[in-house]
């Protein structure tokens, strides 16, 4: 068995940042951070658009940056919780700058280029380049280097946190005292299973997009956080809404993840249009182009439907090239490389699955349901983003709760034991599955079911179908799990399976429409406010 003070589930931003808080508030802590593949192969990795916050305090306030927030989410977040992440914002971003964090400033100038993005009234979304989540994540890793007291393990995959019910407890999702003692971890250059304990667990996993067969995220974004939150009996609130990016490459052939093409070239002047370069946005928003994802995802795919063709476009042709290309590199060249120049062709787009919206439900210090069990990051529910996410702010969000979580350890941690009487894995009955092509096909035909019953727009006959296919796989899946033994690919089986159903139960639960949930069958949003609680 291996001992930490804390271990954290996930290398992104939000695991980095909580290991760094909490190493400079306590140089005398073991901390762990886990990495499923590489540790820069996080969700984090991928952002393209920046992180928001109030930087230009002439121009802009707490309170715009809140009421937009408010206005994005559509009347479902908790106004104490934006207030807390908008006004401790800043000082979080500064704190990444003094890291080493790099965000491009305005030539011959000390000032910052702020971006404006979609549902934004101000510019204040700081940014390097389309390269921001990279630039954040290389900062967070070099920093996190210089504590001699965070681990980082790669390519480590977690199973499930530890709870009473491992030591033969039956546990409940009404147990007020559900207690994390660590987690299980699968070595994935050994397969062994390894027995990692603490005083306290963090899940900061990231999100879910490969629930869907077209998603901006990268592979390893299967929801396991949140899938062994739920196992474990915690509480995950809001996993109806599921943003689409209103703009991912359209590809013939398919990429996984798909490619995005960042909100912000709206917000520099990129224009949305049919194939045959008709503008469409004003039929459906006053804000045209930038108005709110989920307004525009249910646009392009109402044009979609509507025109019978696979895409619409990005046109950027009447805008400066130089500035276009060196605000986003990235997206020139990889437009270049299938053929397309953006000066002189429209940029042809699809929605794609691109951030949870719900989650482990938590508290305004990241406390979960279950004690000593912490969460960050995309994989909580904070009740910051509400019915919809806000353009950057979700960087914003985990580096805010991930000091808010430090500042809690710090306080109780010394009062915490680690548990001694702790099982190690039991295996026994298990053999080489003899048919991977099982988990291969079980996962392709998850992606179909929700891709087909459970995307933008939904109803009760979709939603119904969709929970029943997902049951089927879920037997199925389970008597994988309990037959064969451990790979990540069937683990990773496992969670999108639960991710499915949470999402299609959540859906099933919500007769309304608001926000990133679309139902034909209650198009109009109810007076109250509805909370998706399971």
């Amino acid at each position: 068995m291996i001992q930490s003070d804390v271990l954290i589930l996930g290398s992104g931003i939000a695991g980095l940042s909580t290991a760094i808080q909490l190493a400079e508030k306590n140089s005398e802590l073991v901390i762990r951070v886990v990495s499923k593949t590489t540790k820069e192969e996080c969700n984090t990795r991928y952002a393209q658009g920046g992180i928001a916050a109030v930087w230009d305090r002439i121009k802009d306030d707490f309170q715009k940056h809140i009421l937009d927030t408010m206005d994005a989410g559509d009347d479902l977040s908790d106004e104490s919780v934006v207030k807390i992440v908008v006004e401790e914002g800043p000082q979080r971003v500064q704190e990444l700058i003094d890291w080493g964090a790099r965000f491009d400033k305005v030539p011959n100038d000390k000032d910052y280029d702020l971006a404006r993005e979609g549902g934004h009234s101000e510019k204040r979304i700081l940014h390097y380049r389309d390269l921001t989540g990279a630039e954040i994540e290389r900062a967070l890793l070099e920093k996190a280097a210089s504590f001699p007291n965070v681990i980082i393990l790669e390519h480590y995959y977690a199973i499930d946190v530890i709870t009473q019910h491992h030591l033969g407890y039956n546990v409940t999702r009404i147990m007020p005292d559900i207690e994390c003692y660590g987690a299980y971890l699968l070595n994935l250059q050994n397969l062994e299973v390894e027995t990692h304990l603490a005083k306290i667990t963090v899940l900061a996993t990231g999100g879910a997009g490969q629930i869907y067969k077209t998603t901006t995220n990268p592979i390893i974004a299967t929801g396991d956080g949140i899938a062994m939150l739920y196992r474990a009996k915690g509480h995950v609130e809001n996993m109806e809404f599921v943003q689409f990016h209103p703009t991912a490459l359209y590809q013939a052939a398919g990429e996984n993840p798909a490619f995005l093409i960042s909100e912000a070239v709206r917000g520099f002047g990129g224009i949305l249009k049919t194939k045959d370069g008709q503008e469409f946005m004003h039929k459906y928003d006053e804000r045209l182009s930038l108005a709110p994802r989920d307004i525009v995802a249910r646009a392009i795919d109402s044009e979609l439907k509507a025109r019978g063709e696979d895409y619409v476009c990005l046109d950027c042709r009447h805008l400066d090239k130089a500035e276009f290309v060196k605000h986003f590199p990235t997206i020139y060249d990889k437009c270049l490389s299938i053929g397309i120049d953006p000066m002189k062709q429209m940029i042809p787009v699809v929605p794609a699955c691109h951030y949870m919206c719900g989650g482990i439900k938590v508290d305004a210090n990241g406390r979960s349901s279950i004690d000593y069990l912490y969460a960050c990051g995309e994989s909580t529910c904070t009740g910051l983003h509400g019915a919809n996410r806000l353009a950057s702010n979700s960087l914003l969000e985990a580096v805010v709760f991930a000091d808010r979580i430090a500042l809690d350890i710090e306080q109780k941690i010394a009062g915490i034991s680690i548990k001694s009487d702790i099982p190690e894995w039991d295996a026994t009955g298990t053999a080489h599955p003899k048919e991977l092509i099982l988990i291969t096909q079980s996962i392709k035909e998850l992606k179909e079911v929700m891709s087909y019953y459970v995307g933008i727009v939904r109803s009760n006959v979709r939603i119904d179908r969709a929970l029943n296919r997902l049951h089927l796989l879920y037997e199925e899946a389970e008597d994988l799990y309990n037959s064969t033994t451990l790979s990540a690919a069937l683990c990773e089986l496992r969670n999108l399976i639960t991710i499915g159903y949470l999402v299609t139960r959540s859906a099933s639960m919500r007769k309304e429409s608001r926000g990133l949930h679309y139902t034909t069958d209650y198009p109009e949003k109810n007076d109250f406010k509805q909370s998706s609680l399971l």
